[in-house]
C-alpha cells in the first residue's frame, strides 16, 4: 500500500476564489442592462413632449410611473429569492419580456391618444397600466443580473465589476436620448423610440437565450450554501473554527433595515429620492428655459441633447474616476453626492442650453458616483450566497425613489425653482453627513473574508 503524507490527510485545501466572468457573459449581461436602460430614457426624452402634444399636466405625466415603480418595490425582491432557485438567466429572461410588452403597448396606447382615437385622459391611463408590465416584470433583470456578478466576482474587485455593470445603464442614457429624436418617424410620430425599443429588446432576448449558458441555481430556496467552487467544493476546512469562508454561513431572510444593511440602504433611499427628482424635473425644465411649450415636437432634441450630457458624465464617472481612481464604496458614495448636490445648485439658475446640459451633466457625474457606490456597499455588507436578496433590495430601493419623487419634485418646481431644487440639495446634505458617519470604511468593507 502507498505510502500517505499525514499531513496530507488533515489539510483541505484553501477556499477557492470565484472565478472571473468569461467576456462575452459579461457583454450579454452589458446588453440587457443596456437595451432598458436605453429604452426607458429614449421614452423619457419624449415623454414631456407627448403630455404637452396631449395637453396633460406635466404633474400628472411624473405621476404614470408610480405605479409602476411601486410594483418594482414589491416585485424585484420576489424575483431575486426566485432567481436563487431558479437561476439568474430565466429571471434576465422574464425582465426582458416585461421589457417588451410594457414598451409596445405604452407606444400604442400614446399613439392612439395623439391621433385622436383616445382622448388625453384615456391615453395615459393605459399608459399606465401598460407601464406596469415593466414594473411588475421588467424588476426581475437587474436583480439577477447584479447577483450573476456579484455571487462570480472577489471582493476586493466587485466595486469596479457592479460599476462596469452600472455603467451600461450610463451608456444606454447616452443612446436612448441620441436616438429618440431619429426614431419619431413620420407614421408612429413621438411613439417611434417605444416600438424600435421593443423590437430591440426582443432581439437582445434571442441573444441572450441563444449565447448565456444556463446557470445551476447557487443555492437551493431553503438556504444552504453554494455548490463549488464558490465555496471551496463544500469541503469543510480543518481550519474552519478559526476561518471560516463567507459561503459557508448559511444566509438567512434580509430586510431592509436591519443593522448590516441600514447605513446603505439609507443613503441609497435618500440619494435615490434626489436623483429621482432630478430626472422627473430636466425635460419640463428645458421645455421652459427655451421658450418650447408651445412647439413640443421640437422639445426632443433639446431633451436628449441634456440627458445625452448628463449620460456621458454618468460614464465618465463609472468607467473612468471609480476604476482610475480605485475609489471604494464609501469614498464614491460621499464625494458622489457632494458632486450632485453642486450640478443642481447650478441646475437652478441655468438658463439657457448649454448651462443647462453643463448643470445637468455635473449632477450627473456626482449620482454616477453615487449610485454604483451605494450598490456595491449593499453587496459586500453580507455574505456571497445572500446576494440574490442584497440584489432584490437595491433594485427594491431604487424603485422605491420613483414612487413619487418624480411627481413631487416637478409639482415643487410648478410652483418655484427653489422649492424643487432645494429640496433636492437638502436631501444630498443629508445623505453627506449621515453617510460620513454611518457607513463603513472601505479599508474594512473591501477586505477578503477568509
Amino acid at each position: 500500500m502507498a505510502d500517505v503524507d499525514p499531513k496530507a490527510a488533515v489539510t483541505a485545501p484553501p477556499p477557492a476564489r470565484p472565478k472571473s466572468i468569461s467576456r462575452e457573459r459579461m457583454v450579454l449581461l452589458f446588453a440587457v442592462m443596456l437595451t432598458t436602460a436605453a429604452g426607458n430614457t429614449a421614452m423619457q426624452s419624449v415623454m414631456p413632449s407627448i403630455g404637452t402634444a396631449l395637453s396633460i399636466d406635466d404633474v400628472w405625466i411624473s405621476l404614470a410611473y408610480s405605479w409602476s415603480a411601486l410594483l418594482w418595490v414589491l416585485c424585484a425582491p420576489i424575483w431575486a429569492e426566485r432567481s436563487d432557485r431558479r437561476g439568474r438567466k430565466a429571471m434576465m429572461a422574464v425582465g426582458l419580456i416585461g421589457f417588451i410588452a410594457s414598451m409596445a403597448l405604452c407606444g400604442l396606447a400614446l399613439w392612439l391618444g395623439l391621433i385622436g382615437i383616445l382622448g388625453g385622459t384615456a391615453a395615459l391611463i393605459a399608459f399606465a397600466i401598460a407601464r406596469s408590465l415593466y414594473g411588475g416584470f421588467g424588476s426581475a433583470a437587474p436583480p439577477a443580473v447584479q447577483a450573476y456578478v456579484a455571487s462570480r466576482t472577489p471582493r476586493a474587485e466587485r466595486t469596479q465589476a457592479l460599476s462596469l455593470i452600472a455603467s451600461s445603464f450610463g451608456l444606454g442614457t447616452v443612446i436612448g436620448p441620441a436616438l429618440a429624436p431619429l426614431m419619431v418617424l413620420p407614421f408612429v410620430g413621438l411613439t417611434g423610440p417605444f416600438i424600435i425599443f421593443a423590437l430591440i429588446g426582443f432581439a437582445t432576448l434571442m441573444a441572450l437565450r441563444l449565447r448565456l449558458p444556463n446557470d445551476e441555481p447557487q443555492f437551493p430556496a431553503r438556504g444552504q450554501t453554494y455548490d463549488a467552487p464558490y465555496a471551496g467544493g463544500g469541503t469543510q476546512s480543518s481550519h474552519a473554527e478559526d476561518d471560516e469562508d463567507e459561503e459557508e454561513v448559511e444566509p438567512h431572510k434580509l430586510r431592509w433595515f436591519e443593522p448590516r444593511l441600514r447605513p446603505w440602504v439609507t443613503v441609497g433611499l435618500i440619494g435615490g429620492h434626489a436623483q429621482a427628482m432630478v430626472l422627473g424635473i430636466i425635460g419640463f425644465l428645458v421645455l421652459d428655459r427655451l421658450g418650447l411649450r408651445a412647439t413640443p415636437a421640437e422639445g426632443t432634441g433639446p431633451v436628449g441633447l441634456v440627458l445625452m450630457c448628463g449620460a456621458i458624465a454618468t460614464l465618465l464617472a463609472q468607467w473612468g474616476l471609480i476604476p482610475r481612481l480605485d475609489l471604494g464604496p464609501r469614498a464614491a458614495t460621499l464625494s458622489g453626492i457632494t458632486i450632485a448636490a453642486a450640478g443642481v445648485a447650478y441646475l437652478g439658475v441655468a438658463d439657457n442650453l448649454h448651462a443647462i446640459a453643463l448643470a445637468y451633466a455635473i449632477a450627473s457625474l456626482g449620482f454616477g458616483l453615487f449610485r454604483p457606490g451605494s450598490t456595491a456597499g449593499t453587496s459586500l455588507a453580507v455574505t456571497r450566497a445572500e446576494q440574490g436578496q442584497a440584489s432584490g433590495i437595491t433594485a427594491s430601493v431604487a424603485g422605491a425613489s420613483f414612487i413619487y419623487a418624480p411627481a413631487l419634485g416637478v409639482w415643487l418646481y410648478g410652483h418655484s425653482d427653489w422649492l424643487g431644487f432645494g429640496l433636492i440639495v437638502a436631501l444630498c446634505a443629508a445623505v453627506f453627513i449621515y453617510g460620513w458617519g454611518a457607513l463603513q470604511r472601505d479599508s474594512t468593507l473591501t477586505r477578503e473574508r477568509r
